[in-house]
């Protein structure tokens, strides 16, 4: 499989990939991927705007109660769950890292509320470092791409890793993003828009 030729249509599909959650710092993008469980990015967006205008740093946050943080990110869901695991995290930041966002993977995963995922959008996004996080888009589209029959968003982590060179895994990850997000969608893919689907085993065993 060429994957060059893969990742080099996805680019040209999506020439616009990126980020879509607003921050401005790696502290806010943190906060923002957390929230982003089970959530859109759109939805998150509406909550931080006015979150962020309020409380913004690590040792904000870490002085927050529950009850203070519930009302701004009620309407991303789980709030109770979520609010607890960004109050945690604050407070290991300022506890062990000055209140500053450490630039470590390994660090990273062991924050409260933050797993692989999460830490590896920090670590391409914020830090501009080669990651590659497995969100429900890049699952659907790499086993559909034949890029891996991994069961576990590990596992797929690990096979897209081996396939595409370091340097290609952060405009990876962003096209495979946007690609799933506006083209493969899990009902209904729009495979007539699809600059990949001569890859597709999705598409091969429909006809």
């Amino acid at each position: 499989m060429n994957t060059k030729e893969i990742l080099e249509k996805l680019k040209i599909e999506q020439p616009n990939a990126g980020c879509e959650l607003n921050f401005s710092t790696p502290f806010e993008l943190l906060v923002a991927v957390i929230l982003s469980a089970q959530c859109t990015d759109k939805r998150v967006n509406m909550a931080t705007e006015k979150l962020f205008k309020v409380y913004n740093t690590a040792e904000q946050f870490a002085s927050l109660s529950l009850e203070e943080l519930a009302p701004y990110i009620f309407s991303c869901g789980f709030y109770n769950n979520k609010g607890k695991n960004i109050i945690a995290m604050a407070k290991e930041l300022v506890e062990k890292y000055n209140g500053e966002v450490p630039r470590d993977f390994d660090k990273l995963v062991k924050l409260a509320g933050v797993g692989r995922k999460t830490a590896s959008v920090v670590m391409t996004v914020a830090f501009d470092e080669p990651a590659m996080p497995v969100d429900t888009h890049v699952f659907r589209v790499s086993r559909r791409l034949g890029l891996s029959k991994g069961n576990t968003p590990e596992k797929v982590e690990q096979d897209l890793c081996k396939a595409f060179d370091r340097e290609d895994w952060n405009s990876l990850h962003h096209t495979m993003i946007f690609h799933g997000r506006y083209v493969c969608h899990s009902q209904r893919p729009e495979c007539d828009k699809c600059l990949v689907k001569e890859y597709c085993i999705y598409e091969k065993d429909k006809k």
